[in-house]
Protein backbone atom coordinates (compact mmCIF):
# COMPACT_ATOMS: atom_id res chain seq x y z
CA UNK A 1 0.00 0.00 0.00
CA UNK A 2 1.31 3.24 -0.56
CA UNK A 3 1.63 5.47 2.19
CA UNK A 4 2.62 8.28 0.56
CA UNK A 5 -1.01 9.83 0.10
CA UNK A 6 -2.75 9.94 3.16
CA UNK A 7 -6.22 9.49 3.82
CA UNK A 8 -8.78 11.54 5.78
CA UNK A 9 -12.21 10.07 6.39
CA UNK A 10 -15.27 12.18 7.10
CA UNK A 11 -18.37 10.88 8.41
CA UNK A 12 -21.69 13.43 8.11
CA UNK A 13 -23.81 13.15 11.07
CA UNK A 14 -27.05 12.07 8.76
CA UNK A 15 -28.18 11.95 4.72
CA UNK A 16 -29.29 15.73 5.06
CA UNK A 17 -25.96 17.27 6.29
CA UNK A 18 -23.84 14.83 3.51
CA UNK A 19 -25.96 15.52 0.76
CA UNK A 20 -24.41 18.79 -0.26
CA UNK A 21 -21.08 16.90 -0.86
CA UNK A 22 -22.38 13.42 -2.41
CA UNK A 23 -20.92 13.18 -6.13
CA UNK A 24 -24.81 10.96 -6.94
CA UNK A 25 -27.61 10.95 -5.33
CA UNK A 26 -27.20 7.50 -4.38
CA UNK A 27 -24.12 7.73 -2.83
CA UNK A 28 -24.40 6.03 0.98
CA UNK A 29 -20.05 6.95 0.92
CA UNK A 30 -17.31 7.39 -2.15
CA UNK A 31 -13.55 7.22 -1.93
CA UNK A 32 -12.15 10.17 -3.56
CA UNK A 33 -8.75 8.96 -4.33
CA UNK A 34 -6.28 12.09 -5.06
CA UNK A 35 -2.46 12.81 -5.70
CA UNK A 36 -1.75 14.30 -2.55
CA UNK A 37 -4.64 13.07 -0.17
CA UNK A 38 -7.46 10.58 -0.31
CA UNK A 39 -11.19 11.10 0.67
CA UNK A 40 -13.27 8.82 2.09
CA UNK A 41 -16.78 10.16 2.89
CA UNK A 42 -20.25 8.62 4.39
CA UNK A 43 -22.90 9.28 6.62
CA UNK A 44 -23.85 7.72 10.28
CA UNK A 45 -26.96 7.08 9.30
CA UNK A 46 -27.87 3.34 8.59
CA UNK A 47 -29.95 2.91 5.20
CA UNK A 48 -31.44 -0.41 5.02
CA UNK A 49 -28.83 -3.11 5.51
CA UNK A 50 -26.26 -0.81 5.07
CA UNK A 51 -24.69 0.93 8.50
CA UNK A 52 -21.54 2.95 8.74
CA UNK A 53 -19.18 -0.20 8.94
CA UNK A 54 -20.40 -1.41 5.59
CA UNK A 55 -19.65 1.46 3.74
CA UNK A 56 -16.35 1.98 5.74
CA UNK A 57 -15.24 -1.42 5.28
CA UNK A 58 -16.30 -0.92 0.86
CA UNK A 59 -14.48 2.72 0.51
CA UNK A 60 -11.58 1.44 2.24
CA UNK A 61 -11.51 -1.80 -0.52
CA UNK A 62 -11.41 0.56 -2.50
CA UNK A 63 -8.45 2.36 -1.15
CA UNK A 64 -6.38 -0.90 -0.92
CA UNK A 65 -7.25 -1.51 -4.42
CA UNK A 66 -6.38 1.63 -5.76
CA UNK A 67 -3.13 2.12 -3.87
CA UNK A 68 -2.01 -1.84 -4.06
CA UNK A 69 -3.34 -3.02 -7.61
CA UNK A 70 -3.73 0.62 -9.39
CA UNK A 71 -6.88 0.90 -11.72
CA UNK A 72 -8.98 -2.18 -12.10
CA UNK A 73 -12.05 -2.50 -14.57
CA UNK A 74 -15.76 -1.23 -12.66
CA UNK A 75 -16.99 -4.98 -12.30
CA UNK A 76 -14.12 -5.86 -10.35
CA UNK A 77 -14.08 -2.87 -7.85
CA UNK A 78 -17.29 -2.45 -7.07
CA UNK A 79 -17.16 -6.39 -6.54
CA UNK A 80 -14.65 -6.48 -4.32
CA UNK A 81 -15.51 -3.75 -2.58
CA UNK A 82 -18.94 -4.96 -1.73
CA UNK A 83 -17.59 -8.89 -1.09
CA UNK A 84 -15.30 -6.89 1.52
CA UNK A 85 -18.41 -4.55 2.86
CA UNK A 86 -19.53 -7.62 4.61
CA UNK A 87 -16.52 -8.15 6.66
CA UNK A 88 -17.66 -9.12 10.15
CA UNK A 89 -15.40 -9.98 13.62
CA UNK A 90 -17.22 -12.49 16.11
CA UNK A 91 -14.76 -12.07 18.46
CA UNK A 92 -10.85 -11.57 18.98
CA UNK A 93 -9.56 -13.44 15.86
CA UNK A 94 -12.36 -14.78 14.34
CA UNK A 95 -13.43 -13.09 10.66
CA UNK A 96 -16.52 -13.94 8.79
CA UNK A 97 -16.81 -12.72 5.11
CA UNK A 98 -19.31 -13.48 2.27
CA UNK A 99 -22.54 -12.60 3.75
CA UNK A 100 -25.30 -12.44 1.29
CA UNK A 101 -26.97 -9.00 0.80
CA UNK A 102 -30.22 -8.84 1.41
CA UNK A 103 -31.04 -5.81 -0.98
CA UNK A 104 -28.86 -7.82 -3.55
CA UNK A 105 -30.15 -10.77 -3.75
CA UNK A 106 -33.82 -9.60 -4.16
CA UNK A 107 -33.14 -7.39 -6.64
CA UNK A 108 -31.08 -10.52 -8.59
CA UNK A 109 -33.96 -12.34 -8.16
CA UNK A 110 -36.14 -9.70 -10.34
CA UNK A 111 -33.91 -8.46 -12.80
CA UNK A 112 -31.89 -10.06 -16.05
CA UNK A 113 -28.31 -10.15 -15.22
CA UNK A 114 -26.44 -7.60 -17.71
CA UNK A 115 -24.97 -9.69 -20.08
CA UNK A 116 -20.75 -10.60 -18.69
CA UNK A 117 -19.53 -9.33 -21.98
CA UNK A 118 -21.24 -6.26 -21.48
CA UNK A 119 -20.37 -6.16 -17.53
CA UNK A 120 -16.62 -7.08 -18.52
CA UNK A 121 -16.40 -3.98 -20.57
CA UNK A 122 -17.65 -1.41 -18.89
CA UNK A 123 -15.74 1.39 -17.81
CA UNK A 124 -17.09 4.24 -15.23
CA UNK A 125 -18.60 6.15 -17.87
CA UNK A 126 -20.77 3.27 -19.00
CA UNK A 127 -24.94 3.50 -18.57
CA UNK A 128 -25.24 0.48 -16.29
CA UNK A 129 -22.20 2.19 -14.17
CA UNK A 130 -23.67 3.57 -11.03
CA UNK A 131 -27.30 1.18 -11.38
CA UNK A 132 -27.88 -0.90 -8.74
CA UNK A 133 -28.08 -3.90 -10.77
CA UNK A 134 -24.54 -3.34 -11.56
CA UNK A 135 -23.67 -3.51 -7.99
CA UNK A 136 -25.35 -6.75 -7.01
CA UNK A 137 -24.52 -8.89 -10.39
CA UNK A 138 -20.55 -7.70 -9.66
CA UNK A 139 -21.05 -8.64 -5.90
CA UNK A 140 -22.77 -11.97 -7.43
CA UNK A 141 -19.91 -12.75 -9.62
CA UNK A 142 -16.93 -11.58 -6.94
CA UNK A 143 -18.86 -14.08 -4.43
CA UNK A 144 -18.91 -16.96 -7.04
CA UNK A 145 -15.08 -16.24 -8.03
CA UNK A 146 -13.52 -16.46 -4.49
CA UNK A 147 -15.97 -18.83 -2.23
CA UNK A 148 -17.78 -21.15 -4.67
CA UNK A 149 -15.63 -24.46 -5.20
CA UNK A 150 -13.11 -23.52 -2.56
CA UNK A 151 -12.33 -20.50 -4.72
CA UNK A 152 -10.42 -22.56 -7.49
CA UNK A 153 -11.86 -19.16 -9.90
CA UNK A 154 -9.74 -16.63 -7.92
CA UNK A 155 -6.67 -17.33 -8.84
CA UNK A 156 -7.59 -17.14 -12.46
CA UNK A 157 -9.10 -13.91 -11.87
CA UNK A 158 -6.01 -11.96 -11.55
CA UNK A 159 -4.51 -14.13 -14.66
CA UNK A 160 -7.12 -12.67 -16.25
CA UNK A 161 -6.65 -9.14 -14.91
CA UNK A 162 -2.73 -9.15 -15.69
CA UNK A 163 -3.48 -10.56 -19.58
CA UNK A 164 -5.69 -7.30 -20.17
CA UNK A 165 -3.07 -5.25 -18.81
CA UNK A 166 -0.63 -6.47 -21.39
CA UNK A 167 -3.24 -5.52 -23.87
CA UNK A 168 -4.43 -8.97 -24.85
CA UNK A 169 -7.94 -8.94 -26.58
CA UNK A 170 -10.69 -9.15 -23.49
CA UNK A 171 -12.27 -12.49 -25.08
CA UNK A 172 -8.98 -14.04 -25.41
CA UNK A 173 -8.05 -13.41 -22.46
CA UNK A 174 -11.32 -14.10 -20.74
CA UNK A 175 -11.10 -17.28 -22.19
CA UNK A 176 -7.45 -18.42 -21.94
CA UNK A 177 -7.78 -17.35 -17.90
CA UNK A 178 -11.09 -18.91 -17.01
CA UNK A 179 -10.97 -21.63 -19.64
CA UNK A 180 -15.13 -21.03 -20.75
CA UNK A 181 -16.51 -18.51 -22.62
CA UNK A 182 -18.66 -15.28 -21.72
CA UNK A 183 -21.79 -17.36 -22.08
CA UNK A 184 -20.52 -20.10 -19.93
CA UNK A 185 -19.73 -18.29 -17.15
CA UNK A 186 -23.04 -16.27 -17.41
CA UNK A 187 -24.90 -19.45 -17.44
CA UNK A 188 -23.09 -20.77 -14.11
CA UNK A 189 -23.69 -17.39 -12.79
CA UNK A 190 -27.22 -17.70 -12.82
CA UNK A 191 -27.36 -21.13 -11.82
CA UNK A 192 -25.27 -19.87 -8.91
CA UNK A 193 -27.64 -16.85 -8.10
CA UNK A 194 -31.04 -18.89 -8.60
CA UNK A 195 -29.54 -21.69 -5.84
CA UNK A 196 -30.10 -19.26 -3.55
CA UNK A 197 -27.04 -20.29 -1.45
CA UNK A 198 -23.87 -18.18 -0.33
CA UNK A 199 -21.37 -19.73 1.83
CA UNK A 200 -19.34 -17.87 4.21
CA UNK A 201 -15.68 -18.26 5.00
CA UNK A 202 -14.45 -18.17 8.65
CA UNK A 203 -10.71 -17.26 8.99
CA UNK A 204 -8.65 -16.97 12.23
CA UNK A 205 -6.51 -14.05 12.80
CA UNK A 206 -2.91 -14.56 13.19
CA UNK A 207 -2.69 -11.84 15.99
CA UNK A 208 -5.82 -11.16 18.66
CA UNK A 209 -7.17 -8.22 17.44
CA UNK A 210 -7.13 -5.35 20.67
CA UNK A 211 -10.66 -4.28 21.65
CA UNK A 212 -9.34 -1.82 24.36
CA UNK A 213 -7.56 0.46 21.34
CA UNK A 214 -7.49 3.97 22.98
CA UNK A 215 -8.18 6.48 20.58
CA UNK A 216 -7.36 10.62 21.27
CA UNK A 217 -9.36 12.64 19.93
CA UNK A 218 -8.47 16.11 19.16
CA UNK A 219 -11.54 18.88 18.29
CA UNK A 220 -11.40 20.34 15.23
CA UNK A 221 -12.15 23.73 14.66
CA UNK A 222 -14.81 25.52 12.49
CA UNK A 223 -12.23 27.00 10.14
CA UNK A 224 -10.36 23.49 9.75
CA UNK A 225 -13.52 21.63 8.80
CA UNK A 226 -14.75 24.09 6.40
CA UNK A 227 -11.03 23.72 4.79
CA UNK A 228 -11.55 20.26 4.97
CA UNK A 229 -14.56 20.28 2.73
CA UNK A 230 -13.34 22.68 0.23
CA UNK A 231 -10.24 20.48 0.24
CA UNK A 232 -13.08 17.54 -0.15
CA UNK A 233 -15.14 19.74 -2.97
CA UNK A 234 -11.53 20.53 -4.65
CA UNK A 235 -10.55 16.53 -5.34
CA UNK A 236 -13.92 16.36 -6.50
CA UNK A 237 -13.02 19.69 -9.16
CA UNK A 238 -16.56 20.81 -7.28
CA UNK A 239 -16.83 24.93 -7.67
CA UNK A 240 -18.45 25.23 -4.53
CA UNK A 241 -14.99 24.66 -3.29
CA UNK A 242 -13.91 28.24 -3.28
CA UNK A 243 -17.06 28.97 -1.38
CA UNK A 244 -15.91 26.83 2.02
CA UNK A 245 -12.25 27.84 1.72
CA UNK A 246 -12.34 31.81 1.28
CA UNK A 247 -15.11 31.32 4.70
CA UNK A 248 -12.07 29.33 6.70
CA UNK A 249 -9.54 31.72 5.56
CA UNK A 250 -12.07 34.50 6.63
CA UNK A 251 -12.11 32.41 10.43
CA UNK A 252 -8.55 31.88 10.36
CA UNK A 253 -6.46 33.81 7.84
CA UNK A 254 -3.13 31.63 8.50
CA UNK A 255 -4.64 28.17 8.15
CA UNK A 256 -2.32 26.23 5.55
CA UNK A 257 -4.40 23.59 4.81
CA UNK A 258 -6.57 26.34 3.17
CA UNK A 259 -4.00 28.42 1.51
CA UNK A 260 -2.41 25.32 0.11
CA UNK A 261 -5.81 24.29 -1.29
CA UNK A 262 -7.19 27.56 -2.64
CA UNK A 263 -3.44 28.15 -3.90
CA UNK A 264 -4.40 24.70 -6.32
CA UNK A 265 -7.78 26.01 -6.93
CA UNK A 266 -7.03 28.92 -8.49
CA UNK A 267 -3.71 27.39 -10.38
CA UNK A 268 -6.55 24.86 -11.60
CA UNK A 269 -8.38 28.05 -12.63
CA UNK A 270 -5.33 29.23 -14.52
CA UNK A 271 -5.61 32.31 -12.09
CA UNK A 272 -2.01 32.39 -11.05
CA UNK A 273 -1.28 35.54 -9.76
CA UNK A 274 -3.90 34.66 -7.43
CA UNK A 275 -2.24 30.97 -7.15
CA UNK A 276 0.73 32.25 -6.12
CA UNK A 277 -0.45 34.42 -3.14
CA UNK A 278 -1.74 31.41 -1.46
CA UNK A 279 0.69 29.10 -2.48
CA UNK A 280 3.19 31.26 -1.56
CA UNK A 281 2.22 31.84 2.29
CA UNK A 282 1.43 27.71 2.09
CA UNK A 283 5.04 27.39 1.18
CA UNK A 284 6.30 29.45 4.18
CA UNK A 285 4.29 27.97 6.52
CA UNK A 286 6.37 24.54 5.51
CA UNK A 287 3.95 22.52 4.25
CA UNK A 288 4.26 18.91 3.43
CA UNK A 289 2.49 18.83 0.43
CA UNK A 290 4.07 18.03 -2.49
CA UNK A 291 1.66 19.40 -4.98
CA UNK A 292 1.47 23.08 -3.20
CA UNK A 293 5.52 22.99 -3.87
CA UNK A 294 5.26 21.82 -7.50
CA UNK A 295 2.33 24.21 -8.24
CA UNK A 296 3.99 27.30 -6.45
CA UNK A 297 7.25 26.25 -8.66
CA UNK A 298 4.85 26.26 -11.84
CA UNK A 299 3.22 29.16 -10.66
CA UNK A 300 6.45 31.83 -10.55
CA UNK A 301 8.09 30.02 -13.45
CA UNK A 302 5.14 30.88 -15.70
CA UNK A 303 4.54 34.75 -14.33
CA UNK A 304 4.05 36.71 -17.35
CA UNK A 305 3.28 33.83 -20.00
CA UNK A 306 0.56 34.29 -21.99
CA UNK A 307 -0.64 33.10 -25.20
CA UNK A 308 1.16 35.53 -27.30
CA UNK A 309 4.01 35.37 -24.67
CA UNK A 310 4.42 31.41 -24.53
CA UNK A 311 8.22 31.27 -23.81
CA UNK A 312 9.67 30.92 -20.95
CA UNK A 313 11.50 34.30 -19.12
CA UNK A 314 12.37 33.80 -15.89
CA UNK A 315 14.92 35.75 -13.39
CA UNK A 316 18.24 34.26 -12.22
CA UNK A 317 16.65 34.71 -8.04
CA UNK A 318 13.38 33.28 -9.23
CA UNK A 319 14.90 30.18 -11.27
CA UNK A 320 16.90 29.51 -7.79
CA UNK A 321 13.47 29.55 -6.20
CA UNK A 322 11.46 27.42 -8.26
CA UNK A 323 14.84 24.92 -8.22
CA UNK A 324 14.49 24.92 -4.38
CA UNK A 325 10.86 24.29 -4.71
CA UNK A 326 10.56 21.45 -7.28
CA UNK A 327 13.75 19.69 -5.57
CA UNK A 328 11.49 19.93 -2.45
CA UNK A 329 8.21 18.28 -4.12
CA UNK A 330 10.86 15.36 -5.65
CA UNK A 331 12.24 14.61 -2.52
CA UNK A 332 8.50 14.33 -0.68
CA UNK A 333 7.35 12.95 -3.30
CA UNK A 334 9.98 10.72 -5.58
CA UNK A 335 7.50 9.03 -7.91
CA UNK A 336 5.34 12.29 -9.12
CA UNK A 337 6.64 12.52 -12.58
CA UNK A 338 5.42 16.37 -13.27
CA UNK A 339 8.35 17.64 -10.68
CA UNK A 340 11.29 16.58 -12.76
CA UNK A 341 10.03 17.80 -16.33
CA UNK A 342 9.78 21.41 -14.90
CA UNK A 343 12.60 21.17 -13.23
CA UNK A 344 14.31 19.88 -16.53
CA UNK A 345 12.58 22.04 -19.12
CA UNK A 346 13.74 25.26 -16.08
CA UNK A 347 17.36 24.56 -16.20
CA UNK A 348 17.37 23.59 -19.75
CA UNK A 349 16.17 27.53 -20.87
CA UNK A 350 18.07 28.69 -18.18
CA UNK A 351 21.36 26.67 -19.11
CA UNK A 352 22.09 25.57 -15.55
CA UNK A 353 22.52 22.41 -13.81
CA UNK A 354 22.25 20.64 -17.21
CA UNK A 355 24.75 17.69 -16.06
CA UNK A 356 22.93 17.35 -12.62
CA UNK A 357 19.12 17.32 -14.18
CA UNK A 358 20.82 14.71 -16.88
CA UNK A 359 21.68 12.82 -14.34
CA UNK A 360 18.42 13.48 -12.07
CA UNK A 361 16.05 12.23 -14.90
CA UNK A 362 18.48 9.41 -15.78
CA UNK A 363 17.58 8.21 -12.30
CA UNK A 364 14.21 8.54 -12.16
CA UNK A 365 13.94 6.99 -15.46
CA UNK A 366 15.32 3.99 -13.81
CA UNK A 367 12.99 4.09 -11.33
CA UNK A 368 9.67 4.98 -13.34
CA UNK A 369 10.83 3.26 -16.61
CA UNK A 370 9.17 3.64 -19.82
CA UNK A 371 8.38 7.33 -19.10
CA UNK A 372 8.51 8.93 -22.66
CA UNK A 373 8.14 12.15 -21.30
CA UNK A 374 11.16 11.67 -19.42
CA UNK A 375 13.07 10.08 -22.54
CA UNK A 376 12.16 13.63 -24.86
CA UNK A 377 13.08 15.98 -22.03
CA UNK A 378 16.49 13.79 -21.93
CA UNK A 379 16.91 13.99 -25.91
CA UNK A 380 16.87 18.12 -25.60
CA UNK A 381 19.08 18.23 -22.25
CA UNK A 382 21.57 15.90 -24.72
CA UNK A 383 21.58 17.98 -27.61
CA UNK A 384 21.92 21.22 -25.58
CA UNK A 385 25.25 19.68 -24.28
CA UNK A 386 26.23 18.65 -27.85
CA UNK A 387 25.47 15.08 -26.59
CA UNK A 388 24.62 14.16 -30.00
CA UNK A 389 24.69 10.49 -29.71
CA UNK A 390 22.22 10.63 -26.93
CA UNK A 391 20.03 12.75 -28.02
CA UNK A 392 19.60 10.70 -30.93
CA UNK A 393 19.30 7.83 -28.51
CA UNK A 394 16.57 9.39 -26.59
CA UNK A 395 14.61 11.11 -29.45
CA UNK A 396 14.76 7.57 -31.30
CA UNK A 397 12.59 6.60 -28.73
CA UNK A 398 9.37 9.21 -29.20
CA UNK A 399 7.23 7.20 -31.05
CA UNK A 400 3.95 6.95 -29.06
CA UNK A 401 2.91 10.52 -27.57
CA UNK A 402 1.11 13.02 -28.97
CA UNK A 403 1.66 14.66 -32.12
CA UNK A 404 3.17 17.89 -31.05
CA UNK A 405 5.58 16.35 -29.21
CA UNK A 406 6.23 13.43 -31.60
CA UNK A 407 6.71 16.00 -34.76
CA UNK A 408 8.99 18.28 -32.29
CA UNK A 409 11.19 15.14 -32.02
CA UNK A 410 11.77 14.35 -35.07
CA UNK A 411 12.38 18.27 -36.24
CA UNK A 412 14.91 17.14 -33.30
CA UNK A 413 16.28 14.59 -35.23
CA UNK A 414 16.03 16.27 -38.63
CA UNK A 415 18.75 19.18 -36.65
CA UNK A 416 20.90 16.97 -35.28
CA UNK A 417 21.30 15.11 -39.01
CA UNK A 418 22.33 18.28 -40.44
CA UNK A 419 25.10 19.30 -37.41
CA UNK A 420 26.56 16.09 -37.92
CA UNK A 421 26.35 16.39 -41.90
CA UNK A 422 27.74 19.85 -41.30
CA UNK A 423 30.50 18.81 -38.85
CA UNK A 424 31.32 15.81 -41.13
CA UNK A 425 31.44 18.24 -44.43
CA UNK A 426 33.81 21.16 -42.15
CA UNK A 427 36.09 18.24 -41.63
CA UNK A 428 36.42 17.18 -44.94
CA UNK A 429 37.28 21.14 -45.82
CA UNK A 430 39.79 21.18 -42.87
CA UNK A 431 41.96 18.31 -44.47
CA UNK A 432 41.27 19.49 -47.91
CA UNK A 433 43.13 22.60 -46.94
CA UNK A 434 45.93 20.08 -44.98
CA UNK A 435 44.74 21.20 -41.34
CA UNK A 436 44.11 18.47 -38.55
CA UNK A 437 41.36 17.34 -36.95
CA UNK A 438 38.42 19.87 -35.14
CA UNK A 439 39.86 20.88 -31.96
CA UNK A 440 38.27 23.30 -29.72
CA UNK A 441 39.46 26.86 -29.98
CA UNK A 442 40.18 29.92 -27.23
CA UNK A 443 39.79 32.94 -28.71
CA UNK A 444 42.38 34.48 -26.71
CA UNK A 445 44.89 32.17 -27.97
CA UNK A 446 44.26 33.20 -31.90
CA UNK A 447 47.21 35.53 -32.64
CA UNK A 448 47.42 36.20 -36.28
CA UNK A 449 48.86 39.32 -37.42
CA UNK A 450 47.89 39.38 -40.81
CA UNK A 451 44.74 38.52 -40.41
CA UNK A 452 43.11 37.54 -36.67
CA UNK A 453 39.86 36.49 -37.22
CA UNK A 454 40.90 34.17 -39.78
CA UNK A 455 41.64 31.01 -37.26
CA UNK A 456 37.99 31.34 -35.40
CA UNK A 457 36.61 31.67 -39.49
CA UNK A 458 37.97 27.81 -39.86
CA UNK A 459 35.63 26.50 -36.67
CA UNK A 460 32.61 28.24 -37.58
CA UNK A 461 29.71 26.43 -38.90
CA UNK A 462 29.45 25.87 -42.55
CA UNK A 463 26.00 26.97 -44.23
CA UNK A 464 24.66 23.92 -45.22
CA UNK A 465 23.03 23.84 -49.22
CA UNK A 466 20.01 26.81 -49.11
CA UNK A 467 21.02 28.56 -46.24
CA UNK A 468 23.05 32.31 -45.73
CA UNK A 469 24.93 33.15 -43.41
CA UNK A 470 25.82 36.86 -42.26
CA UNK A 471 27.38 38.29 -39.05
CA UNK A 472 25.58 41.15 -37.23
CA UNK A 473 24.58 42.22 -33.55
CA UNK A 474 21.88 40.12 -31.79
CA UNK A 475 19.48 42.68 -30.37
CA UNK A 476 17.03 40.73 -29.09
CA UNK A 477 14.84 37.50 -28.65
CA UNK A 478 11.54 37.78 -28.69
CA UNK A 479 8.39 35.39 -27.39
CA UNK A 480 5.74 35.31 -29.68
CA UNK A 481 2.95 32.77 -30.20
CA UNK A 482 4.47 29.59 -32.00
CA UNK A 483 7.75 30.24 -31.49
CA UNK A 484 10.57 32.72 -31.00
CA UNK A 485 12.30 35.68 -33.30
CA UNK A 486 15.89 36.38 -33.01
CA UNK A 487 15.99 40.18 -33.93
CA UNK A 488 19.97 40.54 -35.39
CA UNK A 489 20.97 43.59 -36.86
CA UNK A 490 23.42 43.83 -39.80
CA UNK A 491 25.26 46.80 -41.34
CA UNK A 492 22.36 47.19 -43.49
CA UNK A 493 19.38 46.15 -42.58
CA UNK A 494 17.48 44.29 -39.20
CA UNK A 495 16.63 40.43 -39.72
CA UNK A 496 14.00 38.56 -38.01
CA UNK A 497 15.28 34.66 -38.01
CA UNK A 498 12.09 32.99 -36.73
CA UNK A 499 12.89 28.90 -34.82
CA UNK A 500 10.18 27.28 -32.59
CA UNK A 501 12.62 26.62 -29.74
CA UNK A 502 16.34 27.08 -28.83
CA UNK A 503 17.19 23.50 -28.79
CA UNK A 504 16.18 23.84 -32.59
CA UNK A 505 19.30 25.54 -33.29
CA UNK A 506 22.96 25.45 -32.80
CA UNK A 507 24.25 27.77 -30.32
CA UNK A 508 27.68 28.24 -29.67
CA UNK A 509 30.24 30.79 -28.08
CA UNK A 510 33.40 31.44 -28.65
CA UNK A 511 33.81 34.67 -26.59
CA UNK A 512 34.14 34.39 -23.05
CA UNK A 513 32.17 37.94 -23.04
CA UNK A 514 29.04 36.14 -23.20
CA UNK A 515 27.28 35.15 -20.33
CA UNK A 516 24.37 33.60 -18.71
CA UNK A 517 21.27 32.75 -19.92
CA UNK A 518 19.82 32.47 -23.25
CA UNK A 519 16.34 34.04 -22.55
CA UNK A 520 13.51 36.35 -24.15
CA UNK A 521 13.76 39.67 -24.09
CA UNK A 522 16.30 42.58 -25.52
CA UNK A 523 20.36 41.62 -24.95
CA UNK A 524 22.15 44.14 -22.77
CA UNK A 525 24.59 44.68 -23.85
CA UNK A 526 23.81 44.05 -27.53
CA UNK A 527 26.38 40.90 -28.59
CA UNK A 528 28.17 40.15 -31.70
CA UNK A 529 26.93 37.01 -33.75
CA UNK A 530 27.63 34.67 -37.30
CA UNK A 531 23.97 33.48 -37.76
CA UNK A 532 22.98 30.96 -40.90
CA UNK A 533 19.02 31.23 -41.92
CA UNK A 534 17.14 29.89 -44.47
CA UNK A 535 15.32 32.69 -46.28
CA UNK A 536 11.94 33.00 -46.53
CA UNK A 537 10.09 34.04 -49.79
CA UNK A 538 6.58 34.12 -48.28
CA UNK A 539 6.46 38.00 -47.44
CA UNK A 540 3.22 37.53 -45.52
CA UNK A 541 5.21 36.06 -43.21
CA UNK A 542 6.92 38.18 -41.00
CA UNK A 543 9.94 36.94 -40.63
CA UNK A 544 13.30 36.85 -42.96
CA UNK A 545 14.04 33.25 -42.53
CA UNK A 546 14.44 30.30 -40.77
CA UNK A 547 17.57 30.41 -37.88
CA UNK A 548 19.55 27.26 -38.00
CA UNK A 549 22.30 28.52 -36.14
CA UNK A 550 23.59 31.16 -34.20
CA UNK A 551 27.62 31.53 -32.77
CA UNK A 552 28.33 34.75 -30.46
CA UNK A 553 32.03 35.90 -31.92
CA UNK A 554 34.33 38.33 -30.30
CA UNK A 555 33.75 42.06 -30.69
CA UNK A 556 36.73 42.12 -33.11
CA UNK A 557 35.67 39.45 -35.09
CA UNK A 558 35.26 39.73 -39.05
CA UNK A 559 33.46 37.35 -41.03
CA UNK A 560 34.96 38.78 -44.18
CA UNK A 561 38.89 38.24 -44.46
Amino acid sequence: MNDRVPTTVIVFKNDVSYHPFKTSENNAGYFQPGQDVNYITLSAETRGDQDYLNIGFHEFTHLLVNTSVGTVPAWLNEGLAEFYSTLQFNNDRQVVLGRPIRRHLSLLRQTPIIPLRVLFQADYNSPNYGQNIFYAESWALMHYLMIHRDGQQASRLWKFLDSVRANVPIEQAFQSSFQTTFEGMENELRRYIQQDSYRTVESNLAVKTDREVRLTATPVTEAESQAYLGDLLLHSNRPEAEEFLLRALTLDPNLTLARASLGMLYFRQGKLDEALMNLERAVGAETANYLVHYYYAYALSHQGVTDLKPGLVISSESAALVRRELKTAISLRPDFPHSYNLLAYVNLVTNTEVDETIALLNDALGRLPGRIDFIYMLGQLYMHQDDYKNARLMLDRVGNIEDKVRLHAEKLLVAIHAIEEQRAQKEAARRARGLGLESSVNPDDISQPDDPSMALREVLRIPATGESRIQGRLMSIECEQGGLVFVVKTTDSVLRLRTETFQQIRRTTFTSDVRGTLTCGKRKPETSVVVCYRALANKEIKSDGVLSSVEFVPEDFSLTP
